[in-house]
């Protein structure tokens, strides 16, 4: 999750190659440029993986335009949602996979921040149970000067409070690993390890880490053999290219095709959310990447 960062480098480079065909993993001829093509592509539905995508990467586009997209992709859902945004998921058929709660800064390794962070998660566990859905998002925020670990113990605290609602609910609360080098400088929750580590004294079935891909090939790399090791830890995961945040192509170092198959041949079952910032048509971009991704 990065919505304060707006990806700009790579931008000019990228709009160069808006007609360049997409390599190997990709598995596609050259670029849509029709909807006939578009429609002859693979749809999520066919493959392994519980496709869905991030809404603020869309912000040119409407939610109810996003939403017809997902379905006519076989997209399972819209991540990162509040319960304003519910109705209009559920007129097309899809399921919120993720949803919001508290800000991304201010976040559970300070103590300062428990008592507006343990409403908001709450709130939101509430609302995503009264629709049968499973997660939400828990975020670790800035250090601010807290040592690791003081803020695995204030994080530990604050989840050990909500857990109870969570597992009653059948929902599960999942926190974000995210970058601290290049978008979220002092954020505590940044590698795995430290991540894992959490999880396992937290203790619950129902707390898992959402592996952010993007953020983690920054922070550690090395990505396929950590999901194979580690995948009882991860419940959720977001795409994003590198670098620059932007499509999952041939023109950033990860292969997406290669991530895709090692993540559906742990036997996954949750979601796999697109979280990249499309320099190109946003929407023939996501479906490139829904193509790439269908294994």
């Amino acid at each position: 999750m990065s919505q304060f960062n707006s990806g700009a480098p790579g931008v000019t480079r990228r709009g160069l190659f808006q007609t360049a065909a997409l390599a190997g993993a990709a598995g596609l001829a050259g670029r849509l440029t029709s909807a006939t093509e578009a429609a002859s592509l693979p749809n999520a539905a066919a493959g392994r993986l519980n496709q869905s995508v991030c809404r603020w990467c869309y912000g040119s586009t409407s939610l109810e335009d996003l939403c017809k997209a997902a379905k006519d992709m076989g997209l399972v859902g819209i991540d990162l949602q509040t319960p304003a945004d519910f109705p209009t998921l559920k007129k097309y058929g899809l399921v919120c996979t993720m949803t919001s709660s508290h800000p991304l800064a201010d976040g559970l390794c300070d103590e300062k921040f428990h008592a507006n962070c343990l409403k908001l998660i709450h709130e939101a566990i509430d609302a995503t149970a009264k629709e049968g859905w499973k997660n939400v998002i828990v975020l670790s925020g800035n250090a601010r000067g807290i040592d690791r670990q003081t803020g695995m113990n204030n994080c530990v605290k604050a989840l050990k409070e909500v857990m109870p609602a969570a597992e009653k609910a059948g929902v599960t609360v999942q926190m974000e690993l995210l970058n601290s080098k290049v978008d979220h400088a002092d954020y505590m929750c940044d590698n795995s390890p430290w991540g894992i580590e959490l999880v396992k004294r937290v203790g619950s079935d129902n707390f898992k880490l959402l592996y952010d891909i993007y953020h983690m090939q920054i922070m550690e790399g090395d990505v396929i053999r950590t999901i194979e090791k580690n995948h009882q830890y991860f419940g959720h995961y977001h795409t994003g290219g590198n670098p620059g945040r932007h499509e999952i192509d041939e023109l950033q170092e990860l292969n997406y095709k290669a991530i895709a198959k090692a993540i559906a041949d742990i036997g996954f079952k949750g979601y796999y959310a697109h979280e990249f910032i499309p320099v190109r048509d946003p929407l023939t971009s996501l479906r490139e990447a829904v193509t790439i991704c269908t294994v």
